[in-house]
């Protein structure tokens, strides 16, 4: 099974980011993903660990949709792409309204559209033809301007990867009809039929099988006998994504979790997060959901969560290795990619000496 990993960074400590992702390569790990929400962007710290790394692929995990125009998103990526020697994967999602509008000051107005348009024009973009796009979000040039339809200047790239973060059933069917890969949160393998269904309805739109796709979904790794301690470690994370992961009206993570099932839960921790109740709604949070979207626990029942997703369909575990310090997270990582691949030589121990 493959393993995907997101870039650590605390105050600004990139040497110990990039360490971390160094190490993670070392030890196996196929895939890092660089966030992007109203903090750090997604693209400057991949161009970075370009620099310090030679085979781990390098992600948008995510690139906010619409917060560039899409002629910015190819120029970009077509960058990575080459300074990295084709390890860039372009990885987008539409984030929500208070982010894109309250961040930006950008409409949330037709998100798949949009990111439709976008991803048209990239590809279009990146093989190196003339920007001649006439959609119902962008018109390139710009109709009555004294806009060019122009080409890049940059030299054409090999296609880009391009995967999508999507949650809700008409976003999921985008995915498989139009993407490469799937980044799934919100993920459960017991349920996983609420985001394959309509991924594969999509991939057969257009002629393709869910197969062809690399679904990627996890959680937090965490190795221990005290099960109720990592329980309720994770506890405020679901709360907050379950409350706080947008607003009242559109919260896409709470939507996800609904379809699974979840429908008390979830309309009763947003209600009480939105109250200003944050520590009852904490404790709403049933110790099955956090058990069900991480892999925590002594290492059977991590082993049995492997399978579970390996069983479901993902083909790539995305992954938080747990731990206080660089080494013990990458002890973490290392353990897992150990019972991961047990077909393969285990994995040399993370270098000592690294507690940052």
């Amino acid at each position: 099974m493959r393993i995907a990993i997101s870039k650590r960074l605390a105050i600004d400590d990139w040497p110990t980011a990039a360490t971390y992702v160094e190490e993670a390569e070392r030890l196996g790990a196929d895939d890092v993903w660089s966030a992007e929400a109203w903090g750090h962007d997604a693209v400057t710290p991949l161009a970075y660990l370009a620099a310090r790394t030679t085979r781990i692929r390098l992600g948008t995990g995510i690139m906010q949709a619409g917060t560039r125009t899409p002629a910015l998103v190819a120029m970009t990526a077509m960058s990575l792409s080459a300074m990295s020697d084709r390890r860039f994967v372009l990885g987008l999602g539409v984030s929500g309204p208070q982010v894109i509008e309250g961040w930006h000051g950008v409409v949330f107005d037709r998100p798949v559209q949009r990111m439709r348009e976008i991803i048209e024009i990239v590809r279009l973009v990146a093989r190196g033809e003339r920007l001649n796009y006439q959609g119902r979000v962008y018109q390139l040039p710009l109709p009555n301007s004294e806009g060019k339809a122009l080409r890049s200047g940059a030299p054409a790239v090999p296609p880009i990867p391009i995967y999508l973060a999507t949650l809700s059933p008409k976003s999921l069917e985008f995915t498989g009809e139009v993407a490469d890969g799937w980044l799934g949160t919100s993920f459960m393998p017991e349920h996983a039929g609420v985001f394959f269904e309509p991924l594969a309805r999509g991939a057969a739109r257009a002629g393709r099988k869910l197969a062809d796709l690399d679904l990627q979904a996890g959680g937090t790794v965490a190795f221990g006998d005290d099960v109720d301690r990592l329980i309720a470690e994770r506890r405020p994370g679901l709360a907050f994504t379950l409350g706080a992961m947008g607003s009242a009206r559109h919260n896409f993570y709470n939507d996800a979790f609904r379809r699974a099932g979840y429908v008390d839960v979830a309309a009763e921790v947003q209600r009480l997060w939105l109250a200003g109740h944050r520590d009852e709604a904490v404790s709403r949070v049933p110790d099955e959901l956090v058990l069900k979207t991480n892999l925590i626990g002594t290492e059977s029942m991590v082993r049995a969560r492997l399978a579970a997703y390996r069983a479901s369909g993902i083909t790539t575990l995305r992954v938080e290795p747990a731990g206080q310090t660089l080494d013990e997270r990458l002890a973490t990582l290392a353990r897992l990619i150990a019972l991961a691949r047990p077909e393969e030589k285990s994995p040399r121990a993370p270098a000592a000496g690294r507690s940052r």
